[in-house]
């Protein structure tokens, strides 16, 4: 195998994306497609689901809100039937969670944010894993963020649940290594899209001060002075399922244009 071939993924990979429909997820979708992959996303939004089953109605596309386990156990269900094991899970489910100071908070804010962020995750890997176990060469990347490595003021659901994702990284790729599958976080920096454009609309609000402020002070603790887009991460994503990512494991690794401090 030549080194560029290294660089790129095995064609015929069969690979889960989890919140596949939209944003990270679908940009992920879409350059595992066009490395010749066979695809499997899930998503709680069924209007992006069904938008992105026309557009690719070579995938399967399964509806699933990754806290819920009868509706992952259904959906795992549903890709064993058609791909019969795993080579790649995505793990990339996740909401932005509430923007305030801890004490105002809505406790059930922070249980939901923590339930999908989290607990999704680990329903996912345990029905996943028995999966990757039959597969090639078999590589789990959980998608957590640069607050998984920061401190992230008015925004500490959200950063609690990314510092968990990596712990859970560090450590189940020492509890699964053995069985020669690579495990590996992905830490997004600010992702420019709508979601992005949210969270700082809702800090705006909450400091009292303009969209445009907000946006201007996240470019500003960014090296680069620019977000990262989606298809950043996918390329990521590419790498660290080649063969040229054959020794990477256990790793917390930023796609971020290297943010200083959030």
């Amino acid at each position: 195998m030549s080194y560029l071939e290294r660089m790129r993924p095995v064609p015929g990979l069969r690979v889960l994306i989890t919140a596949g429909a939209s944003g990270i997820g679908a940009a992920t979708a879409q350059a595992f497609l066009e490395a010749g992959a066979r695809v499997a996303i899930c998503d709680a939004d069924e209007t992006a689901l069904a938008a992105f089953a026309i557009r690719h109605p070579e995938v399967l596309a399964i509806a699933a809100d990754v806290s819920d386990t009868a509706a992952v156990a259904a959906m795992m269900d549903q890709v064993e039937v058609q791909f019969g094991a795993l080579d790649v899970l995505v793990n990339n489910a996740g909401i932005a969670g509430p923007t305030g100071r801890v004490e105002d908070l809505e406790l059930d804010e922070i249980r939901q944010t923590l339930d999908v962020d989290v607990l999704g995750q680990f329903i996912v890997l345990q029905r996943a894993i028995p999966l990757l176990r039959q597969g090639r060469d078999a590589v789990i990347l959980n998608v957590a963020s640069v607050a998984g490595r920061l401190g992230y003021p008015l925004r500490t659901p959200y950063a609690a649940a990314k510092w968990g994702i990596v712990g859970l990284t560090a450590s189940l790729a020492k509890e699964i290594g053995p069985d020669g599958i690579r495990v590996n976080a992905i830490l997004p920096g600010p992702v420019r899209g709508p979601r992005m454009d949210r969270v700082m609309k809702d800090r705006a609000e909450a400091e009292g001060r303009t969209f445009e402020d907000v946006h201007e002070e996240y470019l500003n603790i960014i090296s680069l002075r620019r977000m990262v887009g989606p298809e950043d991460i996918a390329d990521m994503a590419l790498f660290l399922a080649s063969p040229a990512a054959s020794g990477i494991a256990g790793q917390a690794i930023s796609v971020c244009g290297n943010v200083e401090t959030l």
